[in-house]
C-alpha cells in the first residue's frame, strides 16, 4: 500500500565539515582526574557512596543513566575513571550522549550555538556527525548495540581524542554502554543516510542489554544524572520487564537504592508523589525514581547541583572508600 503524504526529500540538504563549526564546548573544558572542581557539599552523597560500595562488594548493578549535559559540563574523564575502577558497571545514555562523545572522541570539541545555526538552517548538518548513522546501520547488520559499535569504533578507527570517550573506555572494560534513541530527537536524524530501522533495532537491543543490568539490581545503584524523560522512562519499562521475570522465579527487585542528581528544585518531601495540580507532579525522576519504583523497600536520594560539581563529589567519595 502506498502512503498518502508526500516526505521531505534529503537529497537538497546540503552538510559542512565540523571543521567549520564553531563548537560551544572543547576538550581543555573536560575536567582532568586532579584539577579542581566546583564544591559540592550534600550530606547524602556518603550515604549513595556507601550503598554503591556495598553493590560492588556484592557483585550488583551500578548503573548510571546520563544526559548528555554531564558530558557538556566536562565529567568524562571521572566517568571514564569510576568504570576503570569498579565503580560503574554500566552507563546509559540518550541519542545525543553518544552523539557528543563521538564528536568529542573525533574532533576534541562539540556543541554547537542552536540560537545561532538554527537560523541559517544549518543546525546539526555536519558531515563527520553523520558517520554515527554508518555505526548504527553496521551495529544493526551485525546484531550489535548501538553503544557497543561506537565504542568498538572509536577505538578501532583510532580517534585522535578517544581517550576522552566514554563509549570507548567502557567497551575496553567491557562495561556496556546503551544508547536510547527517540526518532527525531537528534541531529543525526536530520542527515541524508540516517535509516531509522538501523537505529531503532541497534537501540531497541541497548534496551535490552539495559534490562539485563535491571535483573540485577537487588541491593545495587541506579543514579540518574540530569535525564528528566529517558532515564525514568526507559528505567519503569525495564524494571517492569525484569520484575515480571523475578516474580515467576520467586525473587524479589526490591531493595536497591536511587538517586537523583538534578538542579530542579523539589518542594516538600522528595519520598512522596505530589499532586497532579502541582506542576512538580511532572517531574519524571520524582515521582519515578524517587517514589514509585522503591515503595516496596528500596532507598533514594535526591541531591540538587551543578553536575560539574557533583560527579567529581561523588568520585572523590568514592575513592576515600577504597
Amino acid at each position: 500500500m502506498q502512503s498518502k503524504y508526500p516526505i521531505f526529500d534529503r537529497g537538497r540538504l546540503h552538510l559542512r565539515p565540523l571543521a567549520e563549526r564553531d563548537h560551544d564546548m572543547r576538550l581543555d573544558y573536560v575536567l582532568g582526574l586532579d584539577e579542581a572542581a566546583p564544591e559540592l557539599d550534600h550530606p547524602d552523597l556518603p550515604v549513595v557512596a556507601d550503598r554503591l560500595a556495598a553493590a560492588r562488594e556484592r557483585g550488583a548493578a551500578r548503573l548510571l543513566i546520563m544526559g548528555a549535559h554531564l558530558i557538556k559540563q566536562g565529567a568524562s574523564r571521572h566517568i571514564i575513571d569510576l568504570i576503570r575502577r569498579g565503580w560503574i558497571d554500566h552507563v546509559a545514555f540518550n541519542g545525543a550522549g553518544g552523539i557528543h562523545d563521538y564528536e568529542l572522541a573525533r574532533m576534541g570539541a562539540t556543541t554547537e550555538s542552536v540560537a545561532r545555526y538554527i537560523r541559517t538552517g544549518e543546525f546539526g548538518l555536519w558531515t563527520e556527525t553523520g558517520e554515527i548513522n554508518e555505526i548504527a546501520k553496521e551495529a544493526a547488520a551485525e546484531d550489535l548495540g548501538l553503544g557497543e559499535n561506537l565504542g568498538r569504533r572509536i577505538l578501532a578507527d583510532k580517534l585522535p581524542h578517544a581517550d576522552v570517550s566514554i563509549l570507548a573506555a567502557a567497551y575496553e572494560a567491557g562495561v556496556p554502554v546503551t544508547v536510547h534513541v527517540g526518532i527525531g530527537y537528534d541531529i543525526i536524524h536530520e542527515h541524508p543516510n540516517c535509516d531509522g530501522g538501523a537505529l531503532g533495532k541497534a537501540s531497541y537491543r541497548d534496551f535490552l542489554i539495559f534490562t539485563k543490568t535491571v535483573e540485577r539490581l537487588e541491593g545495587g545503584v541506579m543514579l540518574n544524572f540530569g535525564s528528566a524523560i529517558m532515564g525514568p522512562e526507559v528505567y519503569l519499562k525495564a524494571l517492569a520487564m525484569a520484575r515480571n521475570v523475578a516474580r515467576q522465579q520467586g525473587r524479589l527487585i526490591a531493595n536497591f537504592t536511587t538517586a537523583v542528581f538534578d538542579l530542579v528544585p523539589i518542594q516538600g518531601n522528595i519520598h512522596k508523589e505530589l499532586p497532579k495540580d502541582d506542576p512538580g507532579y511532572y517531574f519524571r525522576p520524582h515521582k519515578t525514581i524517587l517514589v514509585r519504583t522503591v515503595a516496596d523497600g528500596g532507598e533514594s536520594f535526591y541531591i540538587r547541583g551543578d553536575h560539574r560539581a557533583a560527579f567529581p563529589a561523588l568520585r572523590r567519595a568514592l575513592i576515600e572508600r577504597e
